[in-house]
């Protein structure tokens, strides 16, 4: 009876975990989706204290990582949630190959094939998370030695041999009902390969990289469920892992990617970083000013704004909402063109704009305002680069080839607001910024809006 009261308490808790995906999918009722989803861990790990009491060495962990969980929650910028989400990621990987390890050294514990093999799968799966993510983390936080692609010599043909490797030790294990070596070397050949995997994808891919390995922290999770017999852990780890396939295959349609190349990690490599140098494509840009901004707008009848990662850093959504009100009393139309990867992991501007109140139905999906950016007046451009760089649809030898991208050089007048042409996360220049329609606004975000909004009320 107690078995089964608890059983159908976690079955309350996986449907909780439903309903928050469901809420989460859409931005209106995200917050919603995660304070259930938060409501469902917090009853899923209640009963789990309940059905295997509470020790010291748990309690103490309980405080420890609320504290490290409050104070990121505290001190970590909106800018700074890509890097946070890799860093959770990577430590649901590394939870997962200790707690299946514990597993396997506790005394008396089952041997039997399966249990071996989901532990095998944990290990496997959560170290490749754990350094990959790490990677991850070093590549999104700009770290010098992962600013550029990292070229592995045969790259491809050692991740093969790993990964047969792998699959010959699971084997192994799993026949052969000896667990601690194999596990082991399960885990040092899965870390490497974590490592080989990650660092030659370029920066212009990580988005993709974030939802893949999210989902595989859930596969690794719901793999250890079975280790433990935990079913809540099996039912969310199975959310979170599908979950993040289908975020991962969003994110490859948007790159114009396959499944396959993310796995097999054949994004942009440093190989194909090759192109005209930056001088040369910047021969002709012209740049303007805040009253001129002001002046091009006064005119407009319809206005798009393209956010990118340089609007994260200058924190200016809010300036931008200004914008956009301003313009919108004076009867000019304004919508916001969100590309798929815009920012530096899926959904981070829909996060920011949001946040600023901006209403939802102003957001425009890439697909839905392309065929429509002919008809557009002024295109404002606020630290996007990639996602708009023509390059990806001119040069197929570009790291970006083959990406869709919004075309705003579509547009009647581009305005580009960047503190500098340095290129963005793929490394490449973009010769949008240098086309006769566009024009260069050399300032930090926030400062140049709202000396934009400046200027619109002194003409008023």
């Amino acid at each position: 009876m107690y078995d089964a009261l608890i059983n159908l308490a976690y079955v309350v808790s996986a449907i909780l975990f439903i309903f928050g995906l469901k809420f989460m999918s859409h931005p209106r009722t995200a917050v919603k989706g995660n304070l259930v989803s938060a409501g469902a861990m917090l009853l899923a790990v209640l009963l789990t204290l309940l059905v295997t009491g509470i020790g010291a060495y748990i309690i103490a962990g309980l405080v420890i990582g609320s504290i490290i969980g409050v104070v990121l929650a505290v001190k970590i910028q909106m800018t700074e949630m890509p890097q946070l989400v890799a860093l959770f990621n990577g430590f649901g990987g590394a939870a997962t190959v200790f707690v299946a390890g514990a597993e396997l050294l506790r005394p008396n514990t089952a041997t039997t094939p399966d249990v071996l093999l989901a532990a095998a799968l944990s290990g496997m799966i959560g170290a490749v998370t754990f350094w990959g993510s790490l990677v991850a983390y070093g590549k999104l936080q700009e770290l010098p030695m992962f600013k550029k692609p990292i070229e592995i010599p045969s790259g491809h043909l050692i991740n093969a041999i790993m990964v047969m490797v792998l699959l010959l030790l699971i084997i192994f294990m799993t026949g052969a009902g000896y667990s601690v070596l194999p596990y082991l070397l399960i885990v040092i050949i899965a870390s490497v390969l974590g490592v080989t995997l990650v660092a030659p994808i370029g920066g212009a891919d990580m988005p993709v990289v974030i939802a893949l390995l999210n989902s595989y922290s859930g596969l690794a999770a719901a793999a250890t469920g079975f280790v433990i017999e935990n079913n809540v852990l099996i039912i969310s780890g199975s959310l979170v892992g599908a979950s993040g396939i289908v975020l991962t295959q969003i994110m490859c349609k948007a790159m114009n990617r396959s499944l396959l190349n993310v796995v097999f990690g054949g994004l942009q490599s440093a190989a194909a970083s090759t192109g005209p140098a930056a001088d040369e494509v910047y021969a002709n840009v012209r740049s303007t000013s805040a009253d001129d901004v002001a002046m091009i707008l006064d005119a407009a009848q319809r206005v798009v704004i393209v956010p990118g990662y340089g609007l994260a850093v200058a924190q200016a959504q809010h300036a931008v909402r200004d914008l956009a009100t301003l313009l919108e009393e004076q009867g000019i139309e304004v919508e916001y063109a969100i590309h798929p990867v815009a920012g530096r992991m899926p959904g981070h501007m829909n996060v920011l704009l949001a946040e600023a109140d901006i209403p939802y139905d102003k957001l425009r999906e890439m697909d839905d305002i392309n065929p429509t950016m002919s008809q557009v007046d002024v295109a404002i451009v606020l630290g996007a680069n990639d996602v708009v760089n023509p390059v990806a649809s001119t040069d197929p030898h570009s790291p970006i080839a083959g990406m869709p991208i919004i075309h705003v050089d579509k547009a009647r007048t581009v305005i580009v607001i960047k503190r500098s042409l340095s290129p963005g996360f793929a490394g490449i220049p973009n010769p949008l910024f240098a086309a006769d329609n566009a024009l260069m606004l050399f300032a930090d975000g926030k400062k140049a809006i709202l000396d934009i909004v400046t200027a619109i009320k002194e003409n008023a």
